[in-house]
This record gives structure tokens, sequence and C-alpha cells, in this order.
């Protein structure tokens, strides 16, 4: 058994000796700026009762694209022209939606703001300066947004970790100045929920879509 156990850590050490030997690494500081823009394809209906009457709110994205920050660090393992690239970033994101009372008709602009860590694993390979990738990305909120309605008997409910894709092209310069344009997409279909005093829940399926660009430093 123990003569096992050293013939796989030599072939384990041989292998990472052997990757280390025809693989580069790299790591690097990047930043930049998306632009975000909601999926919702129906206005929500949500009403919670009260001991005056049932308080009833429409609720409906606005889809015009809004601005965000971007930035953080990643490391870039490339093979025989392929590479691996994990990101961990720091991002910023504004949704906005219409909110009207349907008792007053007083429509209302209601804005939210999400900081997520961004954890992109980007797979590619490149052909010369110009790069190809697509991979899965992870997002963790780590603030707690605003309610959408301010009127007591509502509270949200958000997904604090949600799963989507990243896919784009990228540019390498001077062999440490990198540059990438992404589309982002959600996987999960519903990310915020409006529930009322009875529990009920009303799902938003406000799926954000981004388009993204950033400037790198390699080193």
């Amino acid at each position: 058994m123990l003569k096992t156990m050293k013939k796989l850590f030599a072939i384990v050490f041989i292998i990472l000796v052997s990757l280390q030997a025809f693989s580069q690494i790299k790591f690097g500081l990047t930043a930049g700026l998306s632009t975000n823009s909601l999926s919702m394809p129906s206005v929500k209906t949500i009403t919670s009762p009260t001991s005056s009457g049932p308080n009833v709110f429409t609720v409906d994205a606005l889809t015009s694209a809004k601005y965000g920050f971007q930035g953080g660090a990643f490391m870039r393992v490339t093979l025989f022209g392929f590479y691996i690239q994990p990101e961990l970033l720091f991002a910023t994101r504004t949704n906005e939606y219409t909110v009207t009372n349907v008792q007053s008709t007083v429509a209302t602009i209601a804005k939210q703001n999400f900081n997520n860590l961004e954890i992109p694993v980007m797979l590619g390979f490149k052909l010369g300066p110009l790069r190809l990738n697509a991979g899965p990305s992870g997002s963790l909120l780590i603030n707690s947004p605003k309610d959408l309605i301010s009127s007591p008997g509502f509270k949200n409910n958000y997904s604090r970790m949600t799963i989507g894709y990243q896919a784009g092209v990228g540019f390498d310069l001077f062999k440490f100045l990198t540059f990438d344009l992404r589309y982002e997409g959600s996987l999960k279909k519903y990310q915020n929920q409006i529930e009322n005093l009875t529990g009920t829940k009303v799902n938003l399926d406000d799926r954000p879509n981004a388009f993204l660009f950033s400037v790198g430093v390699m080193f």
C-alpha cells in the first residue's frame, strides 16, 4: 500500500512539473463597465390584505440599460493555446421598476442597487492576440437592496446566490494589456420575490442581462 501511494504521488508530481513546463500562468487586475437591462415578460399584480381593505400594487420592470461597475483580480493558465481564467470581481447593478398603487393610481419609479461578488470561470482558446471564451459565472449578493413597495405589508426576498454564464471575445496587447467584451445572462428564472402579509410570494422573473467591457493588466 505504501509503495502504491509513493508511486501515485510521484506520478502526480511529474504531471504537475510537466504542466508547469508547458503552461503559462499569469495574474492580473481588471476593471470595467456593464450595461444592465431586465427581462420581465409581464406586469405583476401584488395584493396584501389589511384591516381597512386590500393594498394592491402593480410592478413593471424598466428594461432600458443601466450602467454598473466591475473590478477585481483574475488568474489565467494557458496550455497549448487553450486557457482557463477564474476571476473574483466586485460588481454593481441597478434595477428600476414602475410601481403603481392601484387604488390611488399613483406611479413611482423604484430603484434597487445590488452589490455582488462575481466568480466567472472562463474557458477559451487563443488565435494570435484574439481570444474566444465562455463559461459559468456565480453571483453572490453582499448587500440588502431596499424593498420595491414601501407600503406596510410587503417585503422582498432576494436570491443570495445565482448561477449564470458569460461569453465573449478578448484581445491581448503588448503581452500585459488585456481587453474583454462579454455578454452575461442568468440561468435562474426567479431571482426576486415579493411577499405579502399572509406569506404569499409573487415571483417577478426579473432576470438581468448585461454587456460587459473591461480592461486589465497582467503580470
